[in-house]
């Protein structure tokens, strides 16, 4: 090799062994010189909001119905409250407990437990009962910044004539709506599409996209799906205060005007009302295509043998079902058979037709819950 290819040679080599070098100093010190994150990684979005947008219809209602109680006085009343502090607080409506001081509190998971009413309002219609088991336990999340809008997809928890834990689905379909009912004056309450029934009073409104509870369900109107709620912002500082400052001495000239109120009689509803309420319920949440809530009505022998997406799937070419007549007939041991025409609007060949049932439902208490423990239908053939 002559004198250039030498040089050319070493020259080479020495660039190969400057750029091993370079690439090991680089390699080694910059990662130690950059201090952020890299940029593909910084998160684009709020990520509580994006947390919330992930939970489910049913994640909502299984994590809210866990702090949900069902509220019984001692003179017949029933009602419903909600856990709103890490003291055992609940939150619930003046009117559920109206003249008591001790009240019972069935929990989600079937415990009776003993609840003192620490305050109830004279003016709005709100009241905190605490349950001194319940202390420690992480409560449900309040929205109290942000009012809700119309439109907004809410969800009612409540113990509706007794049955615990009922889920209703709804919009905020009007807001600013003023009721008085004495002694109540209602002001700037949410009206929404969900029904509110004896016994949902008390129960809390929760936002479908968050999952936080935006207001009090505390009036129904006696016709129609229609319902009250009172938002959370305006009853927070009453029971706050309550909270950190029992009353010593609750008013006693409270008096609810009963011919509008009349939580939970239960010595007025008869077990045919509620065995009717109970399958007309079960269409109500059909329609409102809330399958979660109408299988959970149904009785264990019938879950056992018929699975939720078996059941759900049956439902979801159907867009709506009439209730065209309904009778019940009573029997022993608590049971009754409820017969009922209906008239299923059912997807045939991507049209929907009209089509009429026979349907037979037996009703009666499993766990004491009010269950449609067994039923059928059959297609009626006209002539």
């Amino acid at each position: 090799m002559n004198r250039n290819g030498w040089i050319c040679l070493i020259a080479s080599l020495l660039v190969l062994i400057g750029g091993t070098i370079g690439a090991l100093a680089i390699h080694n010190d910059v990662p130690k010189r950059l201090t952020n994150s890299p940029l593909l990684a910084q998160p684009t979005v709020d990520e509580s909001k994006t947390a919330a947008a992930d939970k489910t219809l049913k994640d909502i209602i299984f994590a809210t119905q866990k702090l949900v109680v069902m509220i019984e006085t001692d003179n017949g009343l029933i009602g419903s409250g909600f856990l709103y502090n890490d003291q055992g607080d609940l939150i619930t409506n003046g009117h559920v407990v109206i003249g008591a001081h001790k009240v019972k509190v069935r929990t989600a998971d079937a415990r009776e437990l003993d609840g003192t009413v620490i305050g109830i309002g004279t003016d709005v219609d709100v009241a905190v009962v605490r349950v001194p088991e319940l202390a420690g336990t992480s409560p449900l999340e309040l929205e109290t910044e942000h009012m809700g809008e119309i439109g907004d997809e809410v969800i009612a928890i409540g113990s509706p004539l007794g049955y615990q834990n009922t889920v209703t689905t709804g919009i905020i379909s009007g807001v600013g709506r003023e009721l008085d009912i004495e002694p109540y004056s209602y002001k700037d309450m949410y009206q929404i599409s969900a029904p509110i029934a004896h016994g949902n009073s008390g129960g809390p409104l929760v936002d479908r996209e968050t999952g936080a509870v935006i207001g009090i369900n505390s009036a129904g109107a006696e016709q129609g799906a229609i319902g009250f709620s009172i938002p959370i912002g305006q009853v927070l500082s009453l029971a706050e205060g309550w909270s950190a400052s029992p009353m010593t001495k609750l008013p006693d000239n409270l008096a609810m005007d009963s011919d509008i109120f009349q939580e939970g009689e239960v010595g007025d509803v008869t077990f045919e009302d509620m065995a009717s309420y109970l399958v007309t319920h079960f269409y109500d949440s059909l329609n409102s295509g809330d399958y979660v809530y109408a299988y959970s009505l149904i009785g264990s022998t019938w879950t056992a043998s018929t699975s939720y997406d078996t059941f759900r799937e049956g439902y979801l070419g159907t867009r709506n079902i009439s209730i065209d007549d309904l009778s019940v007939e009573v029997q022993e041991d608590e049971r009754a058979v409820v017969t009922a025409n209906i008239t299923a609007q059912e997807r045939v060949d991507g049209a929907f037709v009209d089509t009429p049932y026979k349907v037979v439902y037996t009703v009666g208490y499993e766990n004491d819950q009010l269950k449609l423990l067994s039923g059928k239908g059959q297609r009626i053939v006209t002539q």
